[in-house]
């Protein structure tokens, strides 16, 4: 795998100026279906330092909350976050804060959580029955991705908080490589294929692997609910560090540059009510934005579509907390899917190769922006810029990624967004 050297992130941050710039209103064109790879070129980014400053804050007390309590300008906000002032306002504050999480942009109940290596928890989709799921109103982010014969699975990124379960826990892809390495994680899952188990045994990520059987007290257990014996296991992740202490394995706190955060940024690009993610007859969802929330509400289809049988929907729950499953921002990945047997298209294990750059959608605040999504280092998050290079904002709270074939392509109605997955 070969990516661009670590660039600061802190260093990417622009003045205030260039994000103004960047904020334009549109209104809603017709119904057009774009191909993903028809995006134009960006231009990067030239980073500039910028003079970290210390004015005095309103300090807001660390606590978790589903929804947090809407902020108002002058309140602290993570870094490197931009604060945006009122039009004509004063400019911009910076400030480093070691109790938000760097992942969220939110400030955590319990600062020691960021202490520790996050945890990168495969979480099943399929078969209907494993919903509602436990743990993805918990992560910090989560990442949606086709798998086979039509199915999707979850990888949900557990830092700033825990959960005494996640999951049902299923099989590892070669497409958690990726996330596990951008978040410095332990791969959770429960066993994979042999080439792609074979595959992540035998590179770096092998002293960070946990399966069942892994070591000396892996917390997986099964749920109460009455499900087969396959499809009801999880993992407690309030006795994972223990856990790892006892087996000695490396649960240091990495070194993670935190994305770009912001409360306020205005209106910009174009609306967007709904987000459809076609990935086939049996697996499809739509995000619905709320905007007395200010997040997305997960919607997850209720039947095949077989035979007479057309598009439902049901609200996605989470099982542990008993809260719809939100996120404060949907962002659309077009990433390249290769066949590992190219000579065998039934054989549906694929390689998802998040390297280098694509094209994206980013959706916060109820509007679409085009985006390029950058992997400037395999050791940390993705990086989401605009066509011309400038960094885009995302709302703290939950990131959701719907990772789509960079052969697919999307349909734009009005308020309403439809991606289609294609295979390769």
């Amino acid at each position: 795998m070969q990516v661009q050297p670590r660039i600061n992130l802190l260093f990417w941050i622009l003045p205030v100026f260039l994000l103004y710039a960047c904020v334009e209103s549109s209104s809603a064109p017709a119904t057009v279906a774009v191909a993903a790879s028809s995006f134009p070129s960006p231009t990067p980014f030239q980073p500039r330092a910028l003079e970290i400053q210390s004015p005095p804050f309103v300090e807001i007390a660390p606590t978790y909350t589903p929804y947090p309590t809407r902020q108002v300008l002058g309140e602290t906000l993570p870094t490197p976050i931009l604060v945006l002032p009122p039009l004509g306002g004063a400019a911009p504050e910076f400030r480093l804060l070691n109790t938000y999480n760097p992942l969220t942009g939110l400030p955590v109940a319990d600062p020691s959580l960021l202490e520790r290596r996050p945890l990168a928890i495969k979480v099943a989709n399929a078969p209907d029955y494993v919903r509602p799921q436990s743990g993805l109103s918990l992560a910090d982010i989560v990442y949606e991705y086709y798998i086979e014969w039509g199915d999707t699975r979850f990888i949900a990124v557990m830092y700033g908080n825990d959960s005494p379960m996640v999951g049902p826990v299923r099989s590892g892809r070669y497409f958690d490589e990726h996330v596990a390495r951008m978040y410095n994680a332990f791969l959770v899952f429960k066993f994979a294929d042999p080439r792609e188990y074979s595959y992540l045994r035998n590179s770096t990520l092998n002293d960070f692997l946990v399966v069942p059987g892994s070591s000396s007290c892996p917390p997986f257990v099964f749920g109460p609910e009455k499900r087969d014996d396959y499809n009801n296991f999880f993992f407690n992740t309030t006795k994972w560090a223990n856990c790892a202490a006892k087996a000695g394995l490396d649960n240091s706190k990495p070194n993670l540059s935190g994305g770009f955060f912001a409360e306020y940024t205005g209106p910009s690009g174009v609306s967007a009510k709904r987000i459809y993610s076609f990935y086939s007859r049996y697996s499809y969802n739509y995000w619905e934005y709320d905007p007395v929330f200010r997040k997305y509400f997960r919607y997850q289809e209720a039947n095949d579509i077989v035979g007479k049988k057309s598009e439902a929907y049901t609200p996605l729950f989470d099982a542990q907390t008993g809260l719809p499953v939100t996120a404060a921002n949907v962002v659309v990945l077009f990433v390249p899917h290769t066949f590992q047997n190219q000579f065998d298209a039934e054989d549906e294990v694929y390689h998802i190769d998040l390297v280098d750059s694509g094209s994206a959608y980013v959706f916060r605040d109820g509007y679409a922006t085009p985006a390029i999504w950058r992997r400037a280092d395999e050791n940390q998050p993705l990086l989401l810029t605009t066509l011309t290079g400038a960094p885009i904002y995302l709302r703290p709270g939950q990131t959701f990624y719907q990772v789509m074939g960079f052969t697919s392509s999307y349909t734009q109605e009005g308020e309403n967004w439809k991606f289609v997955f294609k295979t390769p």
